[in-house]
């Protein structure tokens, strides 16, 4: 994986204490809250959500302009992750 952008949020599935977090599809199964179906019967994740699998740990990675999109949705994703003990990642919060 690329370097994140200062546009987007890394949530991992790994809680403050060092546990996986469980069940393993839990990033799909986010990402796919906010999927649409298209003419073709097929299921698209949202652009502003993706999951994805980095060093062995599962994550979503969501676009900070969700935000501006569709406010319910962002909130509803970050209080998962708040609410599940989630490392969120935020490049533009850090100091470098």
């Amino acid at each position: 994986m690329s370097e994140l952008s200062n546009n987007e949020i890394l949530i991992q599935g790994i809680t403050s204490s060092g546990r996986t977090f469980r069940p393993s599809d839990w990033a799909e199964r986010l990402s796919g809250s906010l999927s649409t179906f298209g003419e073709d019967h097929r299921m698209s994740y949202s652009p502003f959500v993706r999951p994805l699998t980095v060093n062995g740990i599962k994550c979503v990675i969501v676009d900070k302009a969700l935000q501006q999109e569709q406010p319910a949705a962002f909130g509803f994703l970050m209080g998962f992750a708040k609410e599940n003990d989630l490392t969120i990642i935020d490049p533009s919060q850090t100091n470098t």
